[in-house]
């Protein structure tokens, strides 16, 4: 079964207050974006402003230059899974094992320019792997069903392994999201800036539920 999690991408703690509120009569599965000003080009809030219902199943999506300098902090929050680009210059092996050591599932974000067998060693030492192709630190950007082969090649690597989508994901694409073999599909704008945000998660979550007709 495919998951929809919606996303919270915000820059000040009023607006993740009200995301949090938006979404809590319904999600189960929420992504929150950390960005740094610097492998993200905007700033969220602090890590210690960072909060969640306690029912949540919470994925963080650190989008950090350095991901040392905020591993330990994050792990203090308890989420579900803490991802980190493989793009960044930091060896990840060691955090990745540290995040695993805590008893939280780890994660590792590729770009839509980064090939899976370039960063093999971090793709087995993870637990989800995120397809990234939306636009860093903001809601929107169009999602480009091409960097569906990189679930391919990523379970060529390592079979049994979650994978998650982030970027552009919408009703229009959700069902051919979920047929590519995504398991986590991340939805901000869509959700987030719709009339009805709880009627369009559920419309997603029926649409990659729904049987294929081929």
């Amino acid at each position: 079964m495919t998951a929809i999690a919606p996303c919270i991408t915000v820059e000040t703690e009023d607006a993740y207050k009200a995301a949090v509120d938006r979404l809590h009569p319904f999600a189960n599965r929420v992504h929150i974006d950390i960005m740094d000003g610097e492998f993200a080009p905007t700033f969220s809030i602090g890590i210690d402003k960072v909060w969640w219902p306690k029912e949540w199943q919470v994925d963080i999506h650190a989008m950090v230059a350095r991901p040392s300098e905020y591993v330990n902090q994050l792990i203090q929050l308890k989420p579900t899974t803490i991802i980190f680009h493989a793009e960044v210059q930091e060896d990840l092996g060691p955090i990745l094992q540290k995040i695993k050591a805590a008893g939280i599932h780890a994660g590792v974000g590729l770009l839509k320019p980064t090939v899976p067998a370039n960063v093999a060693a971090y793709i087995k030492a993870a637990d989800h792997v995120l397809v990234f192709c939306g636009d860093l630190g903001h809601y929107g950007g169009k999602a480009d069903l091409m960097q569906l082969e990189k679930v391919r090649l990523i379970r060529s690597i390592r079979g049994d392994l979650e994978i998650g989508w982030d970027g552009g994901a919408a009703i229009e694409n959700v069902f051919s999201l979920a047929q590519g073999g995504v398991n986590v599909i991340n939805s901000g704008g869509a959700i987030n800036n719709a009339t009805d945000p709880a009627a369009m998660y559920n419309q997603m979550v029926t649409e990659v539920n729904k049987h294929s007709v081929i």
